[in-house]
C-alpha cells in the first residue's frame, strides 16, 4: 500500500478526539494547577514534600493500575456514583468526561512541577517590591508572578498537551475503545497493529514521532530563551 493510500485510509476520528482531550487537559490542568502550584511554593518544607509526593504519584505508579482504579472509583459502583447520580451521571466510565478527568490526574505531575519550579525561582523580592508599592496579595500575583513564571507556564502546557496526546494505558483502562467517544490515537494505533495494518500503524506512529520532536525542540527553544545568557558565556569561553 503506497503513502497516500495509507493516509486516505486512516481514520481522522481518533486523531481529532486525541487533541480535543489534550487541549481541554492542558486547559483544566493549567486553571487547577496553577494556584496549587503557588501554594506549595511558599509552603513549609514537611506540607511541601508530603503533598508534592502524593501529586507525582502519577509519575512511578504503572498506568494500567492507576487507570484500574479511576475505573473503580468513577464506574456505576463506585465510592462517588452517589454524587455522580445526583448530578444526573450514571458512570464516568467508559466515556469521553471520564477521559478527561482520568487524562487530568495522570498528566497532573507534568504540570505543577513547572509551574512550582518558576514560582520558587522568583523568590521573595519581586513579591516584596510590589507590596511597598501598595500592591494587594490578588494583584501581586496576576501582575509580578505570573508574568515571571510564564516560561514554566508554557513549559507545563506543552508537556500536558504532549503527554496526554501519548496516553495509552491509563485511557484504554478507564475509556475502552468506543469509536468516536474515547478511541483516541494511541488505542487507534493499537488496533491497526492487533488487525496487521501495519501501514496505518506506521503512519500513525510516525505522526506521534514528528510531534514528539517538535515538542523537543520547543521545549529546547524556551529553556534557552528563559537562559539567554548561559549559550552567551559559553560561546566566550
Amino acid at each position: 500500500m503506497s503513502f497516500w493510500q495509507s493516509l486516505t485510509s486512516v481514520d481522522p476520528g481518533p486523531i481529532w478526539l486525541s487533541l480535543k482531550l489534550s487541549a481541554l487537559t492542558t486547559l483544566l490542568l493549567l486553571l487547577l494547577v496553577t494556584p496549587i502550584a503557588w501554594w506549595l511554593a511558599h509552603a513549609n518544607r514537611h506540607t511541601k514534600s508530603v503533598v508534592t509526593a502524593i501529586a507525582t504519584l502519577p509519575l512511578v505508579l504503572p498506568p494500567s493500575v492507576l487507570g484500574f482504579y479511576l475505573l473503580l472509583l468513577l464506574g456505576a459502583q463506585g465510592p462517588l456514583a452517589p454524587a455522580l447520580q445526583a448530578l444526573g451521571i450514571t458512570s464516568l466510565a467508559f466515556t469521553f468526561p471520564g477521559l478527561v478527568v482520568a487524562s487530568v490526574i495522570y498528566s497532573f505531575p507534568f504540570a505543577l512541577q513547572p509551574i512550582q519550579n518558576a514560582f520558587e525561582a522568583i523568590g521573595k523580592r519581586p513579591m516584596e517590591v510590589a507590596a511597598t508599592l501598595g500592591a494587594s496579595p490578588l494583584d501581586r500575583f496576576f501582575s509580578v508572578a505570573l508574568p515571571l513564571a510564564r516560561p514554566g507556564l508554557l513549559t507545563a502546557a506543552v508537556l500536558s498537551f504532549a503527554h496526554t496526546i501519548g496516553e495509552f494505558g491509563v485511557v484504554l483502562m478507564i475509556g475502552g475503545n468506543i469509536p468516536g467517544e474515547t478511541k483516541v490515537l494511541s488505542v487507534a494505533i493499537y488496533d491497526h497493529v492487533e488487525a496487521i495494518e501495519y501501514s496505518q500503524a506506521h503512519l500513525l506512529s510516525a505522526l506521534m514521532v514528528g510531534f514528539s520532536l517538535l515538542v523537543l525542540f520547543f521545549l529546547y527553544w524556551l529553556n534557552h530563551q528563559s537562559h539567554p545568557m548561559i549559550g552567551h558565556t559559553n560561546q566566550h569561553d
